[in-house]
């Protein structure tokens, strides 16, 4: 594909694959990758922000060669080998964050990643948190999905000794300014050593906390 230029070698160099925004790209491109990455046997790809409306308007037999999922709209066709080394937990304060936590768990899954989600787990009602806590700190690296004032992130970065890559969501009225409100509210934390990353970035905290289970792997 003359118009694709992809980075083949980022596995190798960063012990992470390249993946595919599909955001803006052409249906015309899209099919194209699809073909190529999608088949049995090709080089894995992780195709992210992949629309309903898009991916539904493709021929079925193009469909047919990934995995698509709506929520997330995510979609791969080969996954990364399974790493026996270490776990993730993708924690969301509710429900409304699934689009961004369940982008997180499918590039988990994708990595070849072991991870459990935990959704609706907001200090609204903290009691549901501190019930999986135990849980959740059997982890290895923890993921935290949260919209509105974004406590969550807060509260749990002073509960757990593992790694916290906090993403804001765009969930929330007014205020919430479309996620800026919860980005403000994860970058001034009071606890230590929270990660923070761009709004509605599930992908990329995936690939964050990836690289603390490649450590733990050795992957080099």
């Amino acid at each position: 594909m003359e118009h694709v230029l992809f980075d083949h070698d980022r596995l190798a160099r960063i012990g992470l694959p390249e993946a595919v925004f599909c955001e803006s790209k052409s249906p015309d491109v899209l099919a194209e990758l699809l073909i190529a990455h999608g088949r049995r046997g090709a080089r894995p790809a992780l195709f992210t922000r992949l629309a309903p409306k898009i991916f539904f308007s493709l021929p079925e037999d193009l469909r047919s060669l990934v995995d698509y999922h709506e929520l997330s709209r995510t979609a791969f066709g080969s996954v990364m080998p399974e790493k026996r080394t270490g776990r993730v937990a993708v924690i969301s304060a509710g429900t409304a964050d699934g689009p961004v936590t369940w982008e997180a768990a499918r590039t988990l899954e994708y990595l070849g990643i072991r991870h459990t989600v935990y959704e609706d787990s907001g200090v609204a009602g903290l009691w549901r948190l501190a019930s999986r806590l135990k849980e959740v700190n059997g982890h290895d690296a923890i993921i935290v999905v949260a919209g509105l004032d974004a406590a969550l992130a807060s509260v749990l970065g002073g509960l757990t000794p593992r790694p916290v890559v906090a993403v804001p969501s765009s969930v929330g009225y007014g205020m919430a300014r479309q996620g800026e409100s919860a980005l403000c509210s994860m970058l001034v934390s009071c606890a230590p050593g929270v990660s923070v990353m761009n709004i509605d970035n599930g992908y990329g905290a995936a690939c964050a906390a990836a690289r603390v289970i490649n450590l733990l792997a050795g992957v080099d």
